[in-house]
C-alpha cells in the first residue's frame, strides 16, 4: 500500500477508519481531550474577562474609553472570530489539521497578550481583533481533529464535554477578574493588563502538549498520504497498546478505498452543500442558529434584566453568574454520554424542547411578577443545563455530516453564521425589549423569552425530522468522502453519494481498482 499507486491514479483500500474507530479509551485520547479542547476554554475565558475590564477601561487612569468604544471591542473580537473561522477553515482542510490547530494556538497567544500592551485604543481593536481570529480559526481545526482522532464509541460525548468547557473558562474568568480588577488587591493601571495575559499564560502550557499530538490520519488518508496515514495509526496503536489497551481485529470488509482527490473548490463546496447535501445544510443552519439565537439573547442580557428589574448592585450581578456558568457547564459533562447511547436525534430533540419548555414557563412566571433575583437565575440553570448540551450538540452536528475534505469548512460556515446571527441580532432585541426607568414593564419582554423558547423548539423539531443517526457511526459512513470509490462488504454510506473526479491532482485519468467480491456474492456497487 504505498502512495506512489495512489500517484498514478489508482484506488487504494484503506483500514485507517476502521482501525481507529477500534481504539480502546486510554491516556492517548485524553492527551487529546486536554490538548484540543483547552480551545473552548479560552474562549470563554476571553468572553468574560472583556465583559468584566469594559467598565474599568472607561477610567482615566486606563485607556480612558467610552461606552460605545467598550462596546466596539467585543463587536471587533466577534468579527475576528468570524473571519478567522473562514479563512483558516479553508486552510485546515487544504494543510491539515496538526499544522492549523498548532498555528491558530500561537494567533491567539500572540495577540491576546499584545492586547495586555495597547496604549490606546486602535492597538487595542487591533490585537482583539487578531486574537478573535485565532480563536475562529481554532473552531474549526479542533472540531475536526476531534471528530477525526476520537473513536466513534465516544464521539458524541467527548465532542460535546469539550464544547460545553466554554463555560469552565468563563468561571475562571469570573474568579480572575475579581482578583485582578479588585483595586485594593492590584492597581487599576495593571489589573486589566493581567487579564489580558491570563489566556495567553494557560495557552502556553498546552502548546507543547499539541506537539505531541499527531495529525489526523483520516486527513491524511484523504489527501493521497496514505502510507503516512497507515504509519501515524501503526504509532498510535502502538502507544495504546503500551497503555494496556486491547485492539479488535479488523478485516478487509471494513477498508475503505481512496484516490489522489484534486483541492476542493469554492464552487464545488457550494455543490456539496447546497446540492447533494441540502437537506444536512438546512439542519447545521438550523440547529446552529437557534442555539445561538436562545444563548446570546439570555447571556448578553442577563445582567441588564437583573439590574433593571430587581435592582441588583454590579457587584451582585457577577455574584449571579457563577451558578448560570454552572449550570451550562454541567449539562453537556452530565448528558453527552446520552447522544451516543440514546442517539444523536432523541437527544437534541430532548434538550432543545426541555428547554424550551421550562424557558417558556420561566416567561410566565417573570411576567406574573412572582419570581425573585434567585429564583429567576435558578430557572434559567435549569434552561441551560439542557440548552448547554444542545447547543454543544449544534456544533457536533455540523462537524460530522459533511464529507471530511469540507469538514473544516462547514464547521466555520455554520459558526460563522450563527454568531452573526445570534451574536448581532439577539442581544439588540432582547437589550430593547427591556424597559427604561424603574420597574419597567415586564410585558415586551416576556415576548421576548416566549419567541426565543419557541425558536429552540422548532430547531429540535427539525433536528428531529431532518437529523442524522451518527451515533457509533463511522465518519465515513455518515459522509462519504470525496476521495472515497466503494468500500469492501457493501457497506451503505448515508446522504448523498458525491462525484468523483476523472482526473487526479495531476491531471492524470483516475481509474479506481474494484475489489472482487466473495465468493456467493454479487459485486458491490456504490448506491
Amino acid at each position: 500500500m504505498s502512495d506512489q499507486a495512489l500517484e498514478h491514479g489508482k484506488a487504494i483500500p484503506s483500514l485507517v477508519p476502521a482501525r481507529m474507530d477500534r481504539l480502546p479509551w486510554t491516556k492517548f485520547h485524553w492527551m487529546i481531550v486536554v490538548g484540543l479542547g483547552v480551545s473552548w476554554i479560552l474562549d470563554g475565558l476571553e468572553i468574560q474577562l472583556v465583559s468584566l475590564v469594559g467598565n474599568v477601561l472607561k477610567e482615566t487612569e486606563t485607556l480612558g474609553l467610552t461606552t460605545a468604544q467598550v462596546g466596539l471591542m467585543g463587536s471587533i473580537y466577534l468579527a475576528g472570530e468570524v473571519v478567522g473561522a473562514l479563512f483558516f477553515g479553508r486552510l485546515t482542510d487544504r494543510l491539515g489539521r496538526r499544522n492549523l490547530f498548532i498555528v491558530t494556538l500561537l494567533v491567539y497567544l500572540i495577540a491576546s497578550g499584545a492586547a495586555g500592551l495597547s496604549w490606546n485604543l486602535y492597538s487595542l481593536l487591533f490585537f482583539r481583533f487578531v486574537a478573535g481570529m485565532g480563536i475562529g480559526g481554532e473552531y474549526a481545526a479542533i472540531n475536526s481533529a476531534i471528530d477525526e482522532l476520537i473513536p466513534s464509541k465516544y464521539r458524541g460525548r467527548v465532542d460535546i464535554g469539550i464544547n460545553g468547557t466554554y463555560w469552565g473558562g468563563a468561571l475562571i474568568g469570573s474568579a480572575v477578574g475579581l482578583v485582578l480588577l479588585n483595586t485594593d488587591i492590584v492597581a487599576i493601571e495593571w489589573g486589566w493588563r493581567l487579564c489580558f495575559l491570563m489566556g495567553p499564560v494557560l495557552g502556553l502550557a498546552i502548546i507543547f502538549l499539541r506537539r505531541h499530538i499527531p495529525e489526523s490520519p483520516r486527513w491524511l488518508m484523504t489527501h493521497g498520504r496514505v502510507e503516512e496515514a497507515e504509519r501515524t495509526v501503526d504509532a498510535i496503536e502502538a502507544k495504546v497498546r503500551e497503555q494496556g489497551g486491547e485492539l479488535r481485529a479488523v478485516g478487509d470488509d471494513e477498508a475503505i478505498e481512496v484516490v489522489d482527490y484534486p483541492p476542493v473548490t469554492y464552487r464545488e463546496i457550494a455543490r456539496v452543500m447546497l446540492r447533494d447535501y441540502k437537506s444536512r445544510s438546512f439542519l447545521g443552519f438550523s440547529m446552529m442558529v437557534t442555539q445561538a439565537f436562545l444563548y446570546n439573547a439570555i447571556f448578553f442580557t442577563y445582567a441588564l434584566v437583573l439590574k433593571s428589574y430587581f435592582g441588583l448592585s454590579d457587584s451582585s450581578v457577577a455574584l449571579y453568574f457563577f451558578p448560570f456558568a454552572i449550570g451550562n457547564l454541567a449539562g453537556p459533562l452530565l448528558l453527552g454520554h446520552l447522544f451516543d447511547t440514546i442517539g444523536r436525534r432523541k437527544m437534541i430533540l430532548s434538550t432543545y424542547g426541555l428547554s424550551a419548555i421550562v424557558l417558556f414557563i420561566t416567561a410566565l412566571l417573570f411576567n406574573a411578577g412572582v419570581l425573585s433575583a434567585a429564583t429567576l437565575t435558578g430557572l434559567w440553570c435549569v434552561v441551560f443545563f439542557f440548552a448547554s448540551a444542545g447547543a454543544s450538540s449544534a456544533y457536533l452536528t455540523v462537524s460530522e455530516i459533511f464529507p471530511i475534505e469540507l469538514r473544516g469548512q462547514a464547521i466555520s460556515f455554520f459558526f460563522a453564521i450563527s454568531q452573526l446571527t445570534g451574536g448581532v441580532v439577539a442581544p439588540f432585541l432582547f437589550a430593547s425589549l427591556i424597559g427604561e426607568g424603574e420597574n419597567p414593564a415586564r410585558g415586551p419582554l416576556t415576548v421576548g423569552y416566549i419567541i426565543g423558547a419557541a425558536v429552540m423548539l422548532a430547531g429540535g423539531l427539525i433536528a428531529w425530522f431532518f437529523g442524522v443517526d451518527a451515533e457509533g457511526q463511522s465518519l465515513e459512513n455518515i459522509a462519504k468522502p470525496l476521495s472515497a470509490t466503494s468500500r469492501a462488504g457493501g457497506t451503505r454510506f448515508q446522504g448523498a453519494t458525491p462525484r468523483l473526479p476523472s482526473t487526479d491532482a495531476q491531471g492524470r485519468r483516475i481509474t479506481p481498482v474494484k475489489p472482487e467480491p466473495e465468493q456467493g456474492q454479487p459485486p458491490q456497487d456504490e448506491p
